[in-house]
């Protein structure tokens, strides 16, 4: 249990050091050209080198919606559940702290936003609550549904970090705009307590969502059923 719990704070550190950072540090330069296409494809980069670093370890979950959610659809212990949440949520407060140093070594540095994510007006297009939980309900089902059909008996070995990084590189290339995109609880967490109190009074949203589109994606999915065996 604690390699796996190791394997989902590391995965989780990643994640947030990787996707936030490239947002906090690479995306605050506009001459560098990254921009926001170039933050989503770093947070789909880091799901995939980590799923397959890994994932062989823990599952390669680096999301307590993810847990919840294969919880939900019986692939995952509930013994585990809170274990690994708390792995997670350490792995990203701890990889937002390093962020938080690395950015504060600018002159008369403000952490601004932070990564952090947000609705009405705390989110990058001013969307209202009603907005931003539709957005990461909806996302957060297919993540987790994707997650379930790609791992599921009968799909492609080998190749599903790919499809995973890619489906939360697509979904940051549409929430980016609504909420800067959560999907995850703990990516959610870890900025919040470096941006103030008015991202942290939101953090509820992007814990309900993610979990509730999560637990009913791999629902879903799990009603489906297993691929059928070719003729």
């Amino acid at each position: 249990m604690q390699k796996k719990l190791a394997a989902e704070f590391l995965g989780t550190f990643w994640l947030t050091f990787g996707g936030c950072g490239s947002a906090i540090l690479a995306a605050a330069f506009p001459e560098l050209g990254i921009g926001f296409a170039g933050v989503a494809l770093a947070f789909g980069l880091t799901v995939l080198t980590m799923a397959y670093a890994v994932g062989g370890i823990s599952g390669g979950h680096f999301n307590p919606a993810v847990t919840v959610g294969l919880w939900a659809g019986r692939r995952v212990r509930g013994a585990d559940v809170i274990p690994y949440i708390m792995a997670q949520v350490i792995g990203a407060i701890v990889a937002a702290a390093a962020l938080y140093l690395i950015a504060s070594g600018q002159p008369d540095y403000q952490p601004g936003g932070f990564a952090s994510n947000g609705y009405g007006e705390l989110s990058p297009g001013q969307f209202s609550l009603q907005a931003a939980l539709a957005a990461e309900v909806i996302a957060t089902f297919f993540f987790v549904f994707i997650i379930m059909r790609v791992t599921a008996p009968g799909a492609a070995a080998g190749f599903a970090p790919i499809a995973i990084g890619l489906a939360l590189t697509l979904i940051h290339l549409v929430l980016i705009p609504v909420t800067n995109t959560s999907v995850n609880p703990a990516r959610s967490t870890g900025p919040a307590f470096f941006a103030g109190d008015a991202y942290l009074s939101q953090l509820w949203l992007f814990w309900l969502a993610p979990i509730v589109g999560g637990v009913l994606g791999a629902v879903v999915a799990r009603c489906i059923g297993e691929k059928p065996a070719q003729d």
